[in-house]
């Protein structure tokens, strides 16, 4: 039993000695670390010599493993979450060949342990236990949150709070509530208040195929929440207790529908003098669509809006495959209209429906003006027979407005498809990937800013656009900040357009893709502390096991890679962060009177390759190649073939943890106040593990008290923060994923301040599906 034992082990360091020498050969033949090879043969020798009764095998791995003690601190100093891979099993397996219980499996062991030097004796046990201490010690600072000296800190006085009318809290899209009831000092006492379920979950449709997010974030008006789930239902709740009031359901077409979700609600009041049949009325822009008005009060159509309270977001579009187009964000409300966009299908054809900005009249549905970036003049009115031109960039996500300068800020998208640009036209070109200033009465262009120029990397601006009065030198000054897929945070006037503080234009790589173009450089802005990554090396390869950590090397090895702005290309490359981007439409939300912004970032890579036309699957759909996506890009030269995220075989990110940070940013020092990790893979991993720092989408809230409010991550839970601190405060468990921007509100019946998400998961994120809306107070 002792040699079979002894075989057994000597076995397992052959074996992956063996897997670690033959990839380490083939990794070194790409460039890369000469470790493995060196690694693999010591295990080699080691569990040969082990297998043949021979304790210096022991010695000989004691060897391997203090090698691989210095080799990882040498590479990623003391990040814990990267040495961990590196050297834990290692020194399991170490640890565990020094016990007396595996030493008694040699025959003659006494006589052979005896006959080496105490010195030599003592190393195993030391290397062993030094690299678990060095483990315990480097977590410990892992966990904790940076931040700088900067103080922020300020105490304000209570003031009437007003009703979350608009997405984000108003429609600056600052994410900020004025409530001071729940503060650092009591947060931790939040309870449930109350829980409803919606009823809208994937099994209630058996035979709708669409992927199924509940984004919502409600509206409160008076003592009343409204709230639209996946499939555009809205439904009334009673503000203090959560019962239902009423529901409107539109009955959607999902014929097609690529995403089934709705982010929100506009809402608008007429003034009395209207005579609107609805003088309070909430408006959504369907999955199939739509727009619905209906009355705040009883939930019933507002008649007069179009044709029986709905008007069609299809007219002027030409034909529409289904799924093709939708609309996942709620409309902006300036004055009497309503403006809306839509989300375009990526990367299906070149021929794809127009991205066109439309503005109605929010009483009685009549068209008011558009803007369609592609057209030579983007407010032209459609002649008889014209459609809107196909192709152009849209505008997806959501808007903001400043009245006083009877001002709309539009994010745009990229010109379909996104990875190929050899055809796009110069009016596709200027508006794409910008943020745009629109007259909210006319549509007439006040400015631009492009943040991307020619797009082949689907870095569309997802971010709202966030509105703020800010000091920069000793002027106040309206800016506007700009979040971006690529990590960038634009500072610009938002009067003019101009950058409040500096942009450079810097070159970047040229690829060589036949009928493509390039652009020499790409803004990057110097106004904020940068959240971009810097470019991964194969250091930055990650991996629960040394074997799973080599094959993401040597993958990264293989793939062409040249930064975030690698150009897409005929051969596999890695696009960092890839599509889903550092800041997508979660935005960041800002204390406007502390001018501290809050920024959830995550941080996923993808590959990326471009397949030629004649070797692409013949089908105007797309292709599932694996883990990966093959979408037809009809009308270039090429199909795309996406793989996200770019993972080793256990299904882990190849790029190191964190993959998810939160950061607060002191506008006026314009330095981090504090960074930290943002939620955990407890969830999703064998055991629980909680490696912190992970994916998340949904974005933060900040109260007037200092306490950041965020769910968004890929563990269920709400998390408070603290303002100024970074201090984690408070965490409620969640019944499903809470991939949704949290609110909060002050009853104007019971007094009491209320934080309420929507937690209903993210089919994409593989959180946990669910349709309930959960609010939280402090205990009476």
């Amino acid at each position: 039993m002792k040699r079979f034992h002894r075989w057994a082990v000597g076995a397992l360091l052959v074996l992956i000695g063996l897997i670690l020498a033959v990839a380490g050969g083939w990794l070194i033949a790409l460039g890369g670390s000469f470790y493995y090879l060196a690694a693999g043969l010591g295990c080699v020798v080691s569990g040969a010599l082990i297998i043949h009764n021979r304790v210096a095998g022991v010695w000989v791995y004691t060897a391997v493993a203090a090698g691989t003690v210095l080799w990882a601190l040498w590479e990623v100093g003391i990040d814990f979450w990267q040495l961990l891979p590196r050297v834990g099993g290692p020194l399991v397996i170490l640890f565990y060949i020094v016990t007396p219980w595996f030493r008694h499996s040699f025959e003659g062991s006494e006589q052979e342990f005896a006959k080496a030097p105490r010195r030599l004796r003592t190393s195993s046990i030391a290397v062993a236990a030094g690299g678990i201490v060095l483990l315990a010690a480097v977590s410990f600072i892992a966990l904790q949150p940076t931040h700088s000296t900067a103080d922020s800190r300020g105490t304000y006085p209570a003031e009437a709070t007003p009703d979350w009318v608009d997405y984000a809290g108003d429609k600056a899209g600052t994410r900020f509530s004025p409530a001071t009831q729940i503060t650092p000092a009591n947060v931790s006492d939040l309870k449930i208040a109350w829980t409803f379920r919606t009823g809208d979950l994937p099994e209630n449709y058996p035979n709708s195929r669409a992927p199924q997010m509940f984004e919502a974030t409600p509206l409160q008006v008076g003592n009343t929440l409204f709230i639209c789930t996946p499939r555009d239902i809205i439904i009334a709740l009673d503000a203090d207790t959560g019962e239902e009031r009423w529901r409107h359901d539109p009955k959607i077409d999902d014929t097609g529908v690529y995403t089934m979700t709705c982010r929100g609600l506009a809402y608008h009041q007429s003034a009395p003098s209207s005579g609107a049949d609805c003088p309070g009325r909430l408006l959504v822009a369907t999955v199939d669509g739509r727009m619905i008005a209906v009355n705040a009060q009883t939930g019933r159509r507002c008649r007069n809006f179009g044709r029986n309270g709905q008007i069609s977001l299809r007219d002027g579009m030409g034909s529409i495959e289904p799924g093709f187009h939708f609309n996942t964000s709620p409309p902006a409300i300036v004055g009497d209209a309503a403006i809306v966009g839509g989300f375009v299908l990526d990367n299906m054809a070149s021929d794809a429906p127009s991205g066109v900005v439309r503005a109605f009249n929010v009483i009685d549905g009549r068209p008011l003006w558009s803007w369609d970036a592609g057209r030579k003049d983007p407010n032209a009115p459609l002649g008889r027979g014209e459609t809107h031109m196909r192709g152009s960039p849209n505008a997806w996500s959501l808007f903001s407005a400043d009245e006083k300068l009877g001002l709309v800020y539009v994010p745009t998208g990229n010109p379909s498809p996104d990875y190929f640009g050899g055809q796009r036209s110069p009016e596709m070109e200027r508006y794409g990937s910008s943020v745009v200033a629109l007259n909210a009465t006319s549509g007439k262009m006040q400015w631009a800013f492009q943040t991307v120029h020619h797009d082949l990397w689907d870095y569309d601006v997802g971010s709202q656009p966030v509105l703020a009065d800010l000091t920069i030198g000793e002027n106040q000054v309206p800016a506007l900040i700009q979040a971006t897929k690529q990590g960038e945070i634009f500072l610009l006037d938002r009067r003019t357009g101009q950058p409040l503080l500096p942009v450079e234009e810097r070159p970047v790589p040229r690829g060589n893709v036949p009928g493509e173009r390039y652009s020499a450089t790409q803004p990057v802005s110097r106004a904020l502390p940068s959240l971009v990554p810097p470019a991964l090396r194969e250091q930055d390869m990650w991996g629960a096991t040394p074997l799973d950590q080599l094959w993401c090397r040597i993958s990264f090895r293989q793939l062409r890679y040249s930064g975030r702005f690698t150009p897409p290309s005929l051969d596999n490359s890695l696009i960092f962060p890839g599509n889903n981007g550092i800041m997508n439409w979660g935005s960041v939300a800002i204390d406007t009177e502390r001018q501290i912004l809050v920024v959830p970032t995550s941080y996923m890579a993808m590959t990326l390759k471009l397949i030629p036309r004649d070797q692409a699957p013949a089908t105007d759909q797309i292709v599932l190649d694996g883990r990966a996506a093959i979408s037809p890009m009809l009308g270039t030269p090429y199909a795309v073939r996406t793989e996200r995220p770019f993972q080793s075989p256990l299904g882990l990110p190849c790029n190191a943890p964190p993959w998810g940070r939160l950061t607060a940013i002191d506008l006026k020092s314009r330095k981090v106040l504090w960074q930290r990790p943002l939620g955990t893979t407890a969830d999703h991993a064998p055991l629980r593990i909680s490696v912190p720092g992970v994916f998340n989408q949904g974005g933060a809230m900040v109260t007037r008290s200092g306490v950041v409010f965020i769910g968004a991550t890929l563990d269920n839970y709400l998390r408070a923060f603290d303002l100024t601190s970074g201090k984690e405060l408070w965490k409620g468990r969640l019944p499903a994923g809470g991939q949704a921007l949290p609110m909060s509100y002050v009853s104007p019946q019971s007094g009491k301040q209320y934080v309420v998400i929507a937690a209903g998961g993210h089919q994409f994120m593989d959180t946990t599906i669910g349709d309930h809306v959960v609010a939280y107070s402090l205990p009476e």
